[in-house]
């Protein structure tokens, strides 16, 4: 079983990617913000230490319910909660991510285990994952896409775009590229392709 991080940009497509593996029967996909949301749950691992952390918000409700964009708000202008929150989530994340990698390489059914997460590179998956993908979107498709599909401001592309690794070190740390800015069946077919030629690989 090979174990591969997929990352990109916000905005480079990677949910049609996501989709075509996560419906071929030997690959399991995880995505990290879900995992994420679901340690933070009531009565999960997170919740109760993100509770204290946001003490004296109103982001929980009384049943340890957490309201995520309010969160998101706080988080955007308070960067000691937001890297404590960070500090709380991301060890998780990971550990839940080695359980399941254990886990499915001892079950030996999967031929493909894919996670994908923002800050792959960042949070050193690299040291744990076989392979990292990096899903290719120019700049300005990207910000077409994000303006048509979330409703954002120029402005508000561009913080974020700040915020994110630049393009030479997403290439610099991922042994493949998958270049998206042409239809989702060309994307696919590049995917396709690098799966069958890893197959021929490892037969031959």
């Amino acid at each position: 079983m090979k174990f591969i991080g997929i990352t990109g940009g916000v905005g480079a497509g990677k949910t049609e990617i996501l989709k075509y593996l996560a419906g071929r029967e030997d690959t399991k996909v995880m995505l990290a913000d879900d995992i994420a949301r679901e340690l933070s749950e009531p009565g999960q691992s997170c919740n109760e230490k993100l509770q204290e952390l946001f003490a004296g918000t109103d982001v929980f409700d009384e049943k340890g319910k957490m309201n995520r964009p309010k969160v998101a708000a706080i988080i955007f202008k308070d960067e000691a909660r937001r890297n404590g929150m960070n500090e709380i989530l991301h060890p998780a994340v990971k550990e839940y991510v080695l359980h399941v990698l254990e886990q499915e390489k001892e079950e030996g059914r999967l031929r493909y285990l894919v996670l994908e997460a923002a800050l792959l590179i960042e949070e050193h998956y690299d040291e744990i994952c076989d392979e990292l993908w990096y899903i290719y979107t120019s700049e300005e498709n990207r910000r077409a896409r994000l303006k048509q599909s979330r409703g954002y401001s120029d402005e508000k592309i561009s913080e974020m775009f700040e915020s994110q690794l630049c393009e030479n070190e997403y290439r610099r740390h991922c042994k493949v590229v998958i270049d998206n800015n042409g239809t989702t069946e060309e994307t696919i077919a590049q995917v396709r392709t690098i799966i069958e030629n890893e197959g021929e690989n490892t037969n031959g």
